[in-house]
């Protein structure tokens, strides 16, 4: 608790810096929340006043819209605003919430004081329709935005004091260089083993071919919805097989399928999960070569990587225990322990010989880089050492996406949606709960499924915590996170042990 408070003053600060940065953009912002927290607190409002301050408003939104175009031009004189994509973006977002407020202090005297309708509604007209415009001017000549088309991905990097901060937060006692080691080391091993299987495929040592092979085994149009139950339940049965985990009766019975519209799949081509798994496949509406690249993004082989992520022993079952065991913890709720769980499912489930083909590995291996690829460019995005065009490039050329799926996953990363560490905590949680199984399993100290029960019953905390209450560590009020769970050696077996038949 005292980690969470002190971390959420720190992002206070930050949102401080933010406004700070984007205030010349917005010298009328004060105005308007002035208009705002007067209603607040109640006060009597001074309809004529009122009318004033809204023409004034008017005028300041276009003063400040001329000096924000004088600070575009090469020889800007004084009082030019000069600002970038990442700023006006900022800025335009924020005099998008502006112009609600003020419509909403509006609404709230408009008719009902016929003094205020009387002196107010031009007034406020002007200031309302300057507002827009000038949001739509940030938008379009400076962030990029063509009216029709999807927005550009410009994003909003937090630099590197924000994500050690952020680390701190979480309970990753790494840095974000070091974590950036740990990507790059875990990708070339997953080159290694697609190599591997790529030779059993029959392409030698060339895993980019053997994965275009795999690409093209997807079922037709229709029938993913039927793969992904049958993908399900064989995961289901694996998992039981094996004694792996407890899977209660209900939480095998509640699932259920539902598929993503087009929109929706443009921020999230593949797969989101839960007691709802959302599946991304090509529909009637979409451009040929965005179906095709669809089909491809999310093949048959590719597919049965992830189901069992999304559902169980995954986020289903996750959320499924969670609600009701220890459900005080959802306050401390970390996608180091959400998405690192349901990752490290998809690296045990290899080690206990789930996968049954060459094609299976490398239908795994492409999500394995994925996850470490995803380390590498948000990472080095949020450190200005990548832009969002580089990450695409970087996705299609080194894991092998289609440009459709590489483009979804970099608008889903920056667009806001997810925390700046979210990308990250897949493997890196997956890696934590992969040390604290070698820990406390493989040593012999649990069994797989006390181990697995145990956790889910725990709740939702930093892997840390999960850790020091599996081992009985004292703690302190005082505690910084210590563990070191990446070893320098390798920690995995080099071929998935074969135990399906």
């Amino acid at each position: 608790m005292k980690g969470r408070l002190s971390y959420e003053l720190r992002l206070l600060d930050r949102e401080e810096t933010l406004l700070s940065d984007t205030s010349p953009l917005l010298p009328f912002a004060g105005a308007i929340m002035g208009l705002q927290e007067a209603r607040r607190r109640m006060e009597t409002i001074d309809t004529r006043a009122a009318a004033v301050a809204l023409d004034g408003l008017a005028a300041d939104i276009e003063r400040g819209r001329e000096a924000v175009e004088r600070g575009l031009k090469p020889d800007a004189g004084a009082g030019a605003v000069k600002t970038t994509r990442i700023l006006a973006l900022r800025a335009s977002e924020d005099a998008t919430a502006l112009r609600q407020t003020l419509q909403q202090w509006y609404r709230y005297y408009n008719g009902y004081d016929p003094m205020f309708t009387w002196w107010a509604d031009q007034p406020y007209k002007r200031a309302d329709k300057a507002l827009e415009g000038y949001t739509a001017f940030l938008r379009e000549r400076i962030v990029g935005v063509v009216p029709g088309a999807d927005d550009p991905i410009v994003g909003n990097p937090i630099g590197r004091d924000g994500l050690v901060v952020d680390l701190e937060r979480e309970m990753i006692p790494y840095t974000p260089e070091e974590l950036l080691a740990i990507g790059e080391r875990e990708y070339a091993w997953c080159v290694e083993e697609a190599k591997k299987a790529a030779r059993e495929m029959g392409f030698v040592d060339d895993w980019k071919a053997a994965l275009e092979k795999v690409k093209n085994l997807h079922v037709e149009p229709g029938r993913q919805t039927d793969l992904i139950r049958d993908l399900a339940y064989e995961a289901i049965a694996f998992v039981e097989k094996h004694q792996l985990v407890t899977v209660p009766p209900l939480a095998r019975d509640v699932w259920r399928i539902e598929m993503m519209a087009p929109e929706r799949q443009k921020v999230n081509p593949f797969f989101l999960g839960g007691e709802v798994i959302q599946v991304s496949y090509p529909t009637d509406t979409m451009d040929h070569q965005d179906k095709l690249m669809s089909l491809r993004g999310n093949a048959t082989h590719f597919s049965r990587a992830t189901v069992q992520h999304e559902l169980i022993p995954g986020h289903h079952l996750q959320g499924y225990m969670t609600a009701r065991y220890n459900t005080h913890r959802a306050a401390f709720e970390t996608p180091f322990w959400g998405e690192g769980w349901a990752l490290y499912w998809e690296m045990l489930l290899w080690d206990k010989g789930f996968t049954s083909s060459p094609e299976d590995r490398i239908g795994m291996l492409f999500w394995r880089m994925h996850r470490a690829a995803r380390i590498v460019f948000s990472l080095s995005f949020h450190l200005g050492k990548m832009s969002p065009q580089e990450a695409i490039d970087f996705l299609v050329d080194k894991v092998g996406h289609e440009r459709f799926t590489a483009e979804g996953e970099v608008r889903r990363s920056f667009n806001g949606t997810y925390s700046p560490l979210y990308q990250v905590a897949y493997m890196i949680g997956g890696l934590q709960f992969r040390a604290l199984h070698r820990e406390l399993v493989e040593s012999g100290k649990m069994s797989d499924r006390a181990f697995h029960d145990t956790i889910l019953k725990l709740g939702r905390m930093p892997v840390e915590m999960v850790r020091a209450s599996l081992i009985k560590q004292p703690l302190t009020r005082d505690y910084k996170a210590s563990w070191k769970f990446y070893p320098a050696g390798p920690v995995r077996s080099s071929q998935p042990r074969s135990t399906q038949k």
